[in-house]
């Protein structure tokens, strides 16, 4: 590939592995184009959830867990990546052009690159085993290396964090729009994008069992014998010092890093972003839980039972539909909100 990046197979193969990462409702809102000497990636607001994510958080979350997935990926293949985040003032959809440079892999970057094919949002409940000290405070580190803090609930910061999710449950629940939305985005069964209702279990009832969306038509069973009043999740909240556009883009970088992180460990997880989408409920968790700082990822963590069946990957679209030439027109125009 004569345009000073690697050759065309490296790139479409760190672009399909990018892809992979995990997306709010798992609508896939980026778009990436291949210029001359770089890689770009912008957002693609026609994927964005009016209802769910009216002013983008979760799109830009979305899309930096995608561009960690992408450095991640490149330095397994070979080749560093010097990345320039929103490089264009007046194309905010912009958001990050990607340059590449020869690179020695180390074994913890090509860990954490073989990590992306195994990881899954897992929604089911897990066993009561204890997450290790040593394995939340990797996590932490990879957290940390993206400019942001991760800390566990606990305590009473866990009963406030529950509350809020139990809180912006019920609310949506009671919004028919919202539920709309979710709906359209759920309980698919071919689609290339949304949520497959085979990887959607029932919301646990159980008294004490944190709240989960209700998605369409679920089809995913729990695993036999597994007990909520037995699940050792382990909450872990991702915040920033501040709530701009890079903020909430690093932040879904350090998504990316922790779940890695997580996955190389053999743990599961899952991402919940519900609490944080309404801004009532998101500031309760800034005071109750983060001590001010500004939160945008809940993650739960934890193993899961002996028994539980493995998961199938949920799908993605074909690459020819994400990745093509800077030169190509874009599909749409990012209307910048501000917030």
């Amino acid at each position: 590939m004569d345009r000073g990046l690697s050759d065309d197979y490296t790139v479409k193969t760190a672009v399909a592995m990018a892809v992979r990462a995990p997306s709010v409702h798992n609508s896939q809102p980026w778009s990436w184009r291949i210029g001359h000497s770089s890689l770009h990636l912008y957002a693609d607001q026609d994927r964005q959830l009016a209802e769910t994510d009216p002013d983008g958080r979760d799109l830009l979350l979305s899309c930096g867990a995608a561009l960690h997935h992408l450095r991640v990926s490149l330095a397994a293949l070979g080749w560093g990546a010097d990345v320039h985040r929103f490089p264009n003032p007046d194309e905010p959809g912009h958001l990050a052009t990607v340059t590449l440079h020869r690179h020695q892999p180390s074994q913890d970057e090509v860990a954490m690159a073989a990590a992306i094919p195994r990881r899954r949002t897992d929604r089911r409940r897990l066993s009561s085993w204890a997450v290790p000290t040593g394995h939340v405070e990797a996590m932490a580190r990879a957290a940390s290396s993206e400019g942001t803090v991760l800390q566990v609930a606990e305590n009473k910061a866990r009963y406030h964090l529950a509350t809020a999710i139990e809180e912006a449950s019920r609310r949506h629940a009671g919004d028919p729009a919202y539920r709309t939305e979710l709906a359209a985005w759920s309980g698919r069964h071919f689609a290339p994008d949304g949520v497959p209702a085979r990887n959607s279990p029932t919301p646990d009832d159980t008294p004490g069992a944190l709240r989960a969306r209700a998605f369409a038509e679920p089809l995913l069973t729990q695993p036999a014998g597994a007990k909520a009043e037995d699940d050792e999740t382990v909450l872990l909240v991702l915040s920033t010092a501040s709530d701009d556009r890079m903020s909430r883009l690093r932040a879904g970088e350090a998504t990316s890093a922790v779940l890695l992180t997580a996955t190389a460990f053999g743990l599961s997880s899952c991402p919940f972003t519900e609490p944080l989408e309404l801004a009532d409920v998101r500031a309760s968790v800034t005071e109750n839980v983060t001590g001010g700082s500004y939160p945008q990822m809940v993650l739960r963590i934890g193993w899961e039972p002996a028994n539980a069946d493995p998961l199938l990957a949920t799908p993605r679209r074909d690459l020819a539909d994400v990745l093509q030439p800077l030169e190509a027109p874009p599909k749409n125009h990012f209307r910048y909100q501000s917030h």
